[in-house]
């Protein structure tokens, strides 16, 4: 055991001090924000509600001492990944299997909008190839969100050498153009994506960078996202970073004072280096979440293979597998990750990036799927987080005698039936909740 100086040990002392400090302080007899038992707690506060359900007949007669059965459809919290594999043109068993377990799992999709890969050619957007993949994720009560409208990287290459003033038209148009021919399939958009780096980035060649170094960042914001608001006005808007330094703070909190309309903090949680931890995780929802909006964690990644600290985010890997070892703790971290984002009030959605190996980003072992389709514990472990531990039904139930059943759900989506018949309800906000439904035969069809 080594023996310090007095120096050396008042100066220990002091630094332990410091570090002290700088934890997140408990009140007094309250639980550790990370302790399973608080976990639970939030979860139980923030993620369901205490219903006192009245069921009627047609006529409006209660249905004194009916059976009842509540089920749960979906989710109100956004459990997504990206779709970008969707095509439904292909018959394959692969992409069958693909989405068949992407629908088994989540109900949340982000769809690819990147410039120079919609619109390759000026005048000639894909679409068409997109709309089929909203339009199957419509078929599934799968939310679609598009990303992103404004982005410095994927850049369309045919605006180099136009005028800035033209490419601030074009990058306007497009926005009024996507937000407009998508409008009640996507209502929710990456609008800028990393934008605390954006005028910096190649501003020597890069268009979109020019452009934003002009303008200065939260004009440029502002611009985008009061062109998507005015062209639909339902839509929810993000701001998507994976900075989650003080700087994205800063352009927050003048976006903000700007009057620029962000419905949504995304933020990027991408860790295909090394796991944040569940201290990390919680700072990064506390840090974001004083500005009052929700926040999505946009991209996340929690990697199955080697844990490598030197990463290229330029390049793509051919010898980075998934590892038994690797899949077990990426497990684990997933499981963790998910729960204490789940717990945090704040947080209204969690994207994960690469659903499957098979064609995921830099060649990771970043899927939830292996590159056959094949489930890794962390498809597992989430599958039964989100539809057994974190799902409410079927519950059987007995009417009292004013028609009135009483249950804890989480909230979502719901399917009341009884003899009587059936009908759909909401579970939207937490706490006590007394709701009506009438239950209704569905009408004959002729």
């Amino acid at each position: 055991m080594a023996i310090l100086s007095p120096d050396a040990a008042v100066a220990s002392l002091l630094a332990l001090l410091v570090v002290v400090a700088l934890l997140p302080t408990v009140a007094e007899g309250a639980a550790a924000p990370l302790s399973a038992d608080e976990i639970k707690r939030r979860i139980e506060t923030h993620r369901t509600a205490d219903v006192t359900l009245t069921v009627t007949d047609a006529a409006g007669k209660p249905l004194a001492g009916a059976q009842v059965t509540v089920r749960q459809e979906r989710h109100k919290f956004l459990f997504g990944c990206n779709a970008f594999a969707i095509n439904t043109a292909d018959t394959s068993p692969d992409q069958l299997a693909y989405r068949k377990r992407y629908a088994e799992l989540l109900n949340y999709a982000t769809l690819p909008f990147y410039w120079g890969g919609f619109e390759p050619a000026e005048g000639k957007p894909g679409t068409a190839r997109v709309r089929a993949m909203a339009e199957w994720c419509a078929a599934n009560h799968i939310r679609a969100k598009g990303h992103p409208l404004c982005w410095h990287e994927v850049p369309a290459k045919w605006l180099d050498g136009k005028p800035l003033e033209e490419v601030q038209a074009l990058q306007l148009g497009r926005i009024k153009r996507e937000v407009s021919e998508f409008a009640g399939l996507i209502d929710t958009w990456d609008v800028v994506n990393e934008a605390v780096v954006m005028p910096n980035h190649q501003p020597d060649k890069n268009r979109v960078a020019q452009l934003c170094k002009k303008l200065g960042t939260v004009e440029l914001i502002k611009q985008t996202f009061n062109t998507a608001r005015e062209t639909n006005a339902k839509a929810t808007l993000l701001l998507n970073d994976y900075d989650t330094s003080a700087k994205y703070e800063a352009l927050i909190k003048d976006c903000l004072a700007a009057g620029v309309p962000i419905d949504v903090i995304g933020i990027q949680s991408h860790m295909h280096g090394g796991y944040w931890g569940a201290g990390r995780a919680w700072a990064v929802c506390e840090q974001f979440a004083r500005f009052g909006k929700p926040l999505h964690f946009t991209e996340t990644t929690i990697q199955s293979g080697e844990i490598r600290k030197s990463i290229n985010y330029q390049g793509h890997y051919t010898d980075w597998p998934s590892t038994p070892e690797g899949e077990k703790r990426q497990g684990e971290q997933v499981a963790e990750f998910y729960r204490i984002l789940f717990s945090h009030p704040a947080v209204a959605g969690i994207t994960w990036w690469d659903f499957s190996d098979k064609g995921a980003w830099l060649g990771a072992p970043s899927g939830l799927i292996r590159t056959d389709m094949s489930p890794k514990p962390a498809y597992e472990a989430l599958l039964k987080m989100v539809k057994q531990e974190w799902w409410t039904g079927p519950l059987a139930l007995t009417a009292d005698n004013e028609g009135r059943v009483v249950f804890r759900g989480f909230l979502g989506d719901y399917a009341v039936e009884s003899a009587a018949g059936t009908a759909k309800m909401q579970l939207n906000a937490p706490g006590k909740s007394a709701l009506a439904v009438t239950l209704a035969a569905a009408p004959t069809k002729p």
